[in-house]
């Protein structure tokens, strides 16, 4: 009895699928940005793409729009305010607003465009 208890863990590992499958088989689709100007500093990114894991991915893609947005811009910082996020179909969209800043702006929800602008590039998630 105590062979099969040892065992039996072993055994469930090897039916396990590896966790680098898995993050290899993240292949998303990037369907575009639009991008509008509300008022001054504020600004409205849509973002649209397939295959994504979970809202947090549309998060992500959303984020490298707006930082390279700022940088476009001549800003340097950008600050998030919200993002409303749906799914049909396989089709993942987001709305998410943003204000640009040349300087840190307050707030909890900050990004240095420059820094985020490199991980996107490092991630292969493209920007505006």
């Amino acid at each position: 009895m105590t062979r099969l208890a040892l065992i039996s863990p072993l055994a469930l590992m090897a039916c396990a699928e590896p966790v680098q499958d898995q993050v290899s088989r993240f292949a998303p689709q990037y369907m575009g940005v639009e991008t509008a100007l509300l008022e001054g500093d504020l600004v409205q990114f849509g973002v649209r793409m397939s295959g994504a894991r979970s809202a947090a991915d549309l998060d992500d893609y959303a984020e490298c729009a707006a930082a390279q947005y700022a940088l476009i811009r001549g800003y340097g910082f950008a600050r998030h305010l919200r993002t409303n996020v749906n799914e049909k179909g396989g089709v993942w969209a987001a709305d998410a607003v943003y204000t640009i800043s040349p300087s840190l702006p307050r707030g909890a929800k900050t990004i240095d465009a420059e820094v985020v602008v490199a991980h996107c590039a490092e991630n292969g998630i493209p920007t505006v």
